[in-house]
């Protein structure tokens, strides 16, 4: 057993042993890390930069002392001193392995950066911000009536808008006199007042008639994950959408790593907001630039997040969320200035709204799928689950609605996969295979030709393929289901049982083989039995957490399933039912809303009625806890199988025909036959 330090990367969870002295770039090529670098390892470029984590990290079965890397060198400072190295910043080049190390690729040093898949959906909402202009003109001083202008232009405010009070910050009261004079006594405000405040604030000043716009972001701030939508707080057009990979993730891939990483390391839970919060203030700037705005222009945020992230963005100790009774801080929506959250690239006087949390382990994102889906207003019994490193799901109708979170990990974003990865130019993510030759054919991100046909090669000569992201990984399962090559327990065939020289040995399991460019110095694509493994405990957390809900509204099927994030937009629904996620339903009624949650917190945003609404709703939510419930584990293992051990799909069988295989000298697994009826007793 080799002695040689452990080194892991994130966020590809790829990791290997090196030998003392081995540069973290080189180690990086050698497993196949997304680690860019142009100067050849000269310490010029920059593009290899890294970001090395101390401390307890359970997950990855490691601790990382301070001595894991070697000592800061001439080149590194002579970088900085030119450039500037952000704060815990190594140059990969330089850097070397001399112990245990976790290390994180961010996102502006990876080749193939991620594609953020969570645009903003097309909705109307009514407009009635928090935020809005007001152009007032306000009376000139007069020493026979000694009044401050901050008064004055409030009785303008009172007299022309009806805003009967507002206040003020310090720092706005150092713009008000210098841009009265300029415009004459005409000004331009921008008035704040939210929906539980009494007075209004004075958030931004402008002499005379102010047609530069006024902004707000919405935030989703998942585990893996950062979107942002910068929206016009007139009109409630999206200007831009951008977003980059929680920077987290370094701690830990899913929720409760990033937990223990806070309970086993001091401070690890300050470590992770000022991660965190570094990464909005990124974002912001990132935003506005590409919108062409003057990010002083941005006056409100609005954030949606899971417990976890609600915590660690207030700056709050996790802890509590990772044992009974999962105890919040607070369940309650918040309003706060942006600055008490060190969110500084914005407007000074920015503001900033938190939706409720419905329970522990179900957050303000589940609040904002409510929001944006409304499944109390439907008539009909609707399924709407939200799929993530951690997944929201929840079931009603005007009569009652349900909650839980199931914990389906990182598998469905492409970690944990053996060729896995996040989604980005070269990333397999659609995949179709021949039943009959059982031959894949497929598509990557960046091309919209499938491999077989004209024009594929000439897409791919500048990315290549890379490896396979969450949809890929999702669809290529499901495909091998269909064309008999995984049998119905998840086993992976040989080549003489499946009749194709794709399903290779690997150890004493099987994989299949997708593509394989090694012999030109390209990746060697396969879905192994370990891949196939991890598929199968993200799904049946999945479906177990759905059957559930279902449990306890005592039904056997739903009336129609909506799938929401980036996986509802990207996952024919005939994979995620051969796979099993979801549970049995006529396709036609399984449906995308895309970004629910991101929609929620633009809804929030432009509309503080609608901020009342979603307080209301969340208290009348019923959370159903899938930690200590016991049939969440018989639903789980159940769901292992492919699609299922005991739950019959008959919709599914009108759809496709899923041959039953037996590669396990068990023989065949039992399944269920026939349906159930609706409801039960």
């Amino acid at each position: 057993m080799t002695t040689d330090p452990l080194v892991v990367f994130t966020p590809s969870g790829k990791r290997g042993h090196f030998p003392a002295g081995t540069p973290i770039l080189t180690a990086a090529r050698q497993l196949g890390v997304d680690l860019d670098s142009v100067c050849g390892g000269r310490g010029i470029c920059s593009k290899c930069q890294i970001t090395p984590s101390y401390g307890e990290f359970p997950k990855h079965g490691v601790t990382v002392a301070e001595g894991a890397l070697s000592e800061w060198n001439a080149v590194e400072q002579r970088y900085d001193d030119k450039r500037g190295l952000k704060p815990g910043r190594r140059l990969g080049c330089q850097a070397t392995v001399q112990g245990d190390v976790v290390i994180d690729v961010p996102p502006e040093s990876q080749v193939h950066r991620q594609v953020v898949r969570k645009a903003a959906a097309a909705r109307a909402i009514t407009m009635d911000p928090a935020t809005r202009l007001f152009f007032v003109v306000v009376e000139e001083p007069d020493m026979h009536s000694p009044t401050g202008d901050l008064e004055r232009l409030e009785r303008a405010l009172r007299e022309q808008w009806n805003i009967d009070a507002v206040t003020a910050d310090l720092s706005l009261m150092s713009k008000l006199q210098p841009a009265l004079r300029k415009g004459k006594w005409e000004v331009t405000v921008a008035v704040h007042k939210g929906h539980k405040d009494t007075v209004a604030r004075v958030v931004e000043i402008w002499p005379g008639l102010h047609e530069s716009g006024l902004y707000g972001l919405a935030i989703d701030l998942g585990s893996t994950t950062i979107a942002a939508h910068l929206t016009d707080l007139e009109t409630g057009e999206v200007k831009a959408s951008s977003g980059l990979m929680n920077p987290q993730i370094r701690f830990g891939e899913d929720l409760m790593s990033r937990v223990s990483y806070s309970m086993m390391n001091p401070g690890g839970d300050k470590e992770m907001t000022r991660a965190v919060r570094e990464a909005i203030n990124d974002l912001i700037t990132t935003i506005s630039d590409e919108a062409g705005i003057d990010a002083a222009l941005i006056v409100e945020t609005v954030f949606v997040c899971n417990p976890v992230m609600h915590h660690l963005l207030l700056g709050l100790d996790p802890v509590e969320l990772g044992q009974a009774p999962f105890a919040l801080a607070t369940s309650e929506s918040m309003s706060l200035p942006a600055r008490e959250l060190d969110l500084t690239n914005m407007n000074p006087r920015a503001q900033v709204y938190i939706l409720p949390c419905i329970a522990g382990h179900v957050g303000a994102d589940c609040a904002a799928v409510a929001l944006s889906e409304e499944p109390g207003k439907s008539e009909d019994l609707v399924l709407i689950v939200d799929v993530g490193t951690n997944a929201e799901i929840l079931l009603g109708n005007t009569t009652r609605v349900l909650a839980c979170s199931s914990p389906t990990g990182p598998a469905f974003e492409g970690a944990q996969i053996s060729s896995g990865q996040r989604a980005a130019p070269g990333a397999i993510e659609r995949i179709e295979i021949d039943p009959v030759t059982k031959e894949p054919r497929f598509r990557i991100i960046g091309s919209d030709h499938w491999s077989d046909e004209d024009g594929f090669d000439k897409d791919i000569a500048t990315t290549g393929i890379t490896g396979i992201c969450g949809s890929g990984i999702i669809e290529a399962v499901a495909e091998m289901r269909i064309a008999g090559l995984l049998d119905e327990s998840g086993l992976i065939g040989s080549a003489e049982q499946t009749g194709t020289i794709r399903c290779v040995p690997e150890g004493r399991t099987h994989a299949y083989m997708i593509h394989d460019s090694s012999a030109e110095g390209g990746p060697r694509i396969t879905v192994t039995q370990g891949d196939i493994r991890a598929i199968q405990l993200a799904k049946s957390a999945l479906y177990a957490g759905a059957r559930l809900l279902m449990d306890e509204m005592e039904v056997d099927t739903v009336d129609r399933i909506v799938l929401a994030g980036a996986f509802g937009a990207h996952i024919s629904t005939k994979h995620a039912m051969v796979l099993g996620m979801i549970p049995d339903a006529p396709l036609d009624k399984v449906s995308s809303a895309g970004n629910a949650a991101g929609t929620g917190a633009r809804i929030a945003l432009c509309n503080i009625a609608a901020r009342s609404e979603i307080e209301r709703v969340v208290r009348e939510i019923t959370k159903v806890e899938t930690a200590i419930e016991p049939k969440f584990q018989d639903h789980f293992v159940a769901a292992n199988a492919i699609p299922h051990k005991t739950d019959p799909f008959p919709e599914l069988s009108q759809v496709v025909t899923l041959p039953n295989p037996s590669f396990n000298t068990g023989g065949e697994s039992q399944a269920g036959s026939g349906r159930r009826r609706r409801r039960r007793g």
